[in-house]
């Protein structure tokens, strides 16, 4: 997805989400790319189509300043991994340190 300009990857994750899929980027997205799929996503929502997305993002406790003065100073953690999946059939998506679970009804 690294090739892929924004909107590209948007439409991409969209795209396959409203098909029943679970996508799992390992980089993450960017600030504006997350805010922007979530822009993207509200209007798309409709009652009987297409229900949204549940979307978690899970920090890399690896990434060099990631801890709190990292932050402080304004130094954005480069390794994350974001969870995006069908806001309909994610029925509880729970992390914590070292696991994520989420269970997943079949609709």
């Amino acid at each position: 997805m690294e090739s892929l300009a924004g909107m590209e990857k948007i439409r991409l994750i969209l795209d396959s989400v409203r098909e029943g899929n679970i996508v799992i980027l390992e980089e993450g997205l960017s600030p504006d790319e997350e805010s922007k799929l979530i822009e993207v996503t509200m209007a798309e929502i409709s009652p009987d189509d297409f229900s949204g997305i549940e979307i978690e993002t899970y920090p890399n406790p690896d990434s060099e300043n990631s801890g709190f003065f990292g932050r402080l100073i304004g130094n954005q953690e480069s390794k994350k991994l974001t969870v995006i999946g069908p806001a309909n059939q994610i029925e509880t998506l729970h992390k914590d340190e070292n696991l994520i679970s989420a269970l997943v009804s079949k609709k």
